[in-house]
């Protein structure tokens, strides 16, 4: 279940809503987590148990680390337990089947591949519960004891399958108090329905374009529709996935949550390193302080700092999929912060003009090594953006697209937002006609048109 899916929106949304306002206090944890595992299993029943075994695995293990302040290696042991056992679901499910293809084709061996479904939201919620244990292990808070609030902050169905990543640490407190008020719900609700129009209106309808320019093949295309083939998907994954964010982020106010923000429009940006500073916020601000900082970060010689980075970048990107392209995609940032780290930003930061385009053309060019698992069809449109290939094909999508593609553009930027929220300062009544005419349209298509893709749910 997705939530720009018209059973979420007129089934299950509603029946949570009404059960967790009615019910007291006490008890709206117990009903988030019961219909949060209720929304994880939805599809996938089978794995509903694999989420049990994660809660109480890092119940059990915080617990003893809490419990065991004085016993050092007690605590280091349990710590290294709820690591192995979160890295090890993650390595299993995720990469068992890509390292055995390569170790089959190396050594010559024929060992069969398990082809297991990934369970949804595993490389998320693995992340979150290892930063809990790790939290609890440094004393930076201390272990939850009622697992039914443990429980509801692991499954908590809003983030749950594509973030924002949230930390124990970003909702402990309102996980046992929080107060509901209407402008809070509205709040939400205004987030929400912004989020479900960037995904359904803007995200599906560039996407197509994207998907067009697929099924033509990139040897069968000139040079100008293969960079606007480029251009669509750029608008497609950050459309779908700010999307989907802001749904989350909105799912979360109308339940009392406060999650952290996950986009900041990045493609305003003009250099990788701005560009990484707005762009997936929550999953860089994970490995920066539970990977980047322990290994030294910026406090130690040049060569470690870069090799930090390297790595850095090469588990960001092997994170997002167990292909050699993400690993790549890692790369390719990590040569680029580094060439801007040894002065690049500099002259960035004197012409702001061709900053902007550098990062526009390199976030583009990114996109190619993200968007495609098969080297092959890599190779095969960088060679067709760069070499040469003339032709009027390109004429017929701009015609169809070009609307959808100059509105990406534009909400790309905060000029629009910024302009919204001044008009509306005073007059709430525009806020209220605007969203609800996203709402309209949004329900419209769905309705209307079967193509609702997501893309982040592969990760």
């Amino acid at each position: 279940m997705v939530f720009s899916s018209i059973v979420f929106l007129f089934r299950f949304l509603p029946i949570v809503l009404l059960i967790y306002y009615l019910i007291p206090n006490k008890c709206k944890n117990l009903s988030l987590l019961f219909f949060s595992l209720l929304f994880y299993s939805w599809g996938e029943p089978k794995y509903f148990f694999i989420m049990i075994a994660s809660i109480c695995v890092d119940y059990t293990l915080s617990l003893i680390i809490d419990n065991n302040r004085d016993k050092k290696l007690l605590c280091k042991v349990a710590l290294l337990l709820s690591i192995m056992f979160n890295l090890g679901m993650l390595l299993f499910f995720k990469y068992y089947d890509f390292f055995i293809v390569n170790i089959n084709k190396v050594f010559g061996l024929n060992i069969s591949l398990l082809r297991l479904i990934l369970p949804l939201g595993i490389s998320f919620y693995t992340f979150q519960t290892m930063s809990y244990t790790i939290d609890v292990y440094r004393g930076k808070v201390k272990a939850e004891r009622n697992i039914i609030n443990f429980g509801t902050f692991v499954t908590m169905f809003p983030q749950l399958i594509a973030g924002p990543i949230v930390k124990y640490t970003d909702i402990n407190v309102e996980l046992k108090e929080r107060k509901i008020n209407y402008s809070q719900i509205q709040d939400g609700a205004e987030t929400f329905i912004l989020g479900l129009g960037r995904k359904v209106l803007i995200a599906n309808n560039v996407g197509m374009l994207w998907d067009e320019v697929q099924t033509l093949g990139f040897s069968n295309i000139s040079t100008p529709l293969a960079w606007l083939g480029v251009l669509a998907f750029t608008f497609q994954i950050y459309f779908d996935f700010s999307g989907y964010s802001l749904m989350a982020i909105g799912l979360g106010k109308m339940l009392g949550f406060n999650f952290p923000q996950n986009f900041n429009y990045p493609y305003i940006s003009r250099s990788a390193t701005e560009f990484w500073r707005r762009w997936h916020m929550t999953l860089g601000s994970w490995f920066r302080e539970y990977v980047y900082i322990p290994l030294g970060g910026n406090r130690v010689g040049p060569f470690r700092k870069y090799f930090n980075i390297v790595l850095i970048w090469f588990l960001t990107g092997f994170w997002h999929g167990a292909n050699f392209n993400f690993m790549l995609w890692g790369l390719m940032f990590a040569v680029l912060l580094i060439v801007e780290k040894r002065g690049f930003n500099k002259f960035l930061d004197k012409y702001r003009v061709f900053s902007h385009i550098y990062l526009i053309l390199m976030v583009m060019l990114s996109w190619v090594l993200f968007s495609l698992t098969d080297l092959g069809q890599v190779a095969q449109l960088y060679k067709k953006m760069f070499i040469f290939t003339g032709g009027l094909d390109f004429i017929y999508y701009i015609r169809n697209y070009f609307v959808i593609l100059v509105i990406a553009g534009i909400l790309s930027t905060p000029v629009l937002k910024n302009i919204f929220n001044k008009v509306s300062k005073d007059a709430n009544w525009i806020r209220i006609s605007v969203t609800a005419i996203i709402l309209i349209l949004s329900v419209a298509y769905l309705v209307d048109a079967t193509y609702n893709p997501f893309l982040y749910f592969r990760f």
